[in-house]
């Protein structure tokens, strides 16, 4: 019976882990290939439009 549960964590660990990275390289390609080349022109303008913004919620430390 034990050796049930151990089998059924280690596959349990595998599909959770191998789901994981295959997340994470999935992303890093979408990125490279279809991010396209204004990215960061579509960063730094979110970044500018927010600027003026107050910040919202969270503890203000006095």
């Amino acid at each position: 019976m034990i050796s049930y549960f151990l089998d059924f964590f280690l596959v349990a660990a595998c599909v959770i882990g191998i789901t994981a990275v295959n997340g994470v390289v999935t992303n890093g390609i979408g990125e490279k290939w279809f991010g396209g080349k204004r990215h960061s022109h579509i960063f730094d303008q979110s970044k500018r439009i927010q600027s003026g913004w107050s910040q919202v919620g969270g503890n203000k430390k006095r």
